[in-house]
């Protein structure tokens, strides 16, 4: 059953609860703009992270402590964080309605997209079907239970690395697989790979096929390694990027770039009067997507907002 708030027009709406939307929200209290925070998990994708190190004043710290730590200050303003998804964004009357995925409905006068980014799938030939039976998108979520296990990554850049690291300290022997000839990761992650006696680098190397019976027990690569074509492994992780999760407000008509982030103008605006965007989503920062940038992003959104609903004051 729908649950209307027609009465309830909020000035402000922030979808997505990762460091850009946390941020906005922190600033957003501090300029009195009454706002609600939409966000099916606290901290967004950082929360899955296993350790945090290039953030200002916060050394060693898990995304899930990340994150928390972050809700909690943005909570002490007395923002609603509501845990949900949105479905649907449609603007009638400048006032825009977002209907959720338990079909609750909200309005705002301006709305701030900070839904950051989904990992990329393979689209590979048992990757659905060992789902939670090998394959698994989240070591920290799932790492504990290859202690002592033959485990591969998939992938080069920083998430992959930090990944890698994060596992070699549980398992036996872990694989980095990756197409390219040379890591994409941040220079610091790299040479603790090299310097890491558990971890073996397979360059040039795709995963074709994922192979088992009742869960993973090997993956079919493009190239020979100890003169096979397949690799036994216990799990496998898989890392190999992002894409932007921008499909559920196309409605809206809001200008996207080549690789389907948002464009936005300096303050954070989009080409949507009223719409408002900050973080991984967006092609900000130089598309520079870490957790500092993400921050300031939304923190100058919010800036834009505040300018931008005392114009249209009515």
């Amino acid at each position: 059953m729908k649950h209307k708030t027609k009465e309830i027009i909020h000035d402000l709406i922030i979808i997505g609860a990762g460091p850009a939307g946390l941020s906005a929200s922190i600033y957003a209290s501090r300029y009195g703009i009454k706002h609600k925070i939409i966000g099916a998990v606290l901290g967004g994708q950082i929360s899955e992270t296993h350790k945090i190190d290039n953030y200002p004043g916060m050394e060693d710290m898990n995304g899930y402590e990340f994150g928390q730590r972050w809700g909690n200050h943005a909570k002490k303003y007395g923002v609603e964080i509501i845990s949900q998804i949105v479905q649907k964004i449609k603007k009638e009357n400048n006032i825009f309605i977002l209907t959720l995925a338990n079909e609750n409905i909200l309005q705002a006068k301006t709305i701030l997209l900070a839904t950051g980014t989904k990992k990329r799938k393979l689209n590979i030939s048992g990757e659905k079907e060992f789902l939670g039976k090998g394959v698994s998108y989240c070591a920290t979520c799932d790492g504990f239970f290859y202690k002592n296990k033959i485990v591969g990554v998939i992938g080069g850049s920083d998430s992959a690395a930090t990944t890698v690291l994060y596992l070699a300290d549980l398992a036996q022997k872990v694989y980095l697989i990756y197409r390219k000839s040379e890591l994409h990761a941040e220079p610091f992650w790299v040479e603790s790979i090299k310097k890491n006696k558990k971890i073996e680098v397979l360059y040039n190397t795709n995963v074709l096929e994922i192979l088992g019976q009742e869960k993973l027990e090997k993956v079919k690569l493009d190239k020979n390694y100890n003169n096979s074509n397949e690799l036994n492994l216990d799990g496998l992780f898989i890392e190999a990027g992002s894409d932007p999760a921008v499909e559920y407000f196309s409605e809206l008509g809001i200008e996207l770039d080549e690789g389907g982030y948002i464009k936005i103008q300096k303050n954070g605006a989009t080409n949507i009067s009223g719409v408002f965007s900050a973080g991984d989503i967006t092609d900000g920062s130089d598309k520079f997507r870490q957790v500092i940038t993400a921050a300031s992003e939304g923190a100058i959104a919010v800036r834009g907002i505040y300018n931008f609903l005392k114009k249209n004051k009515s």
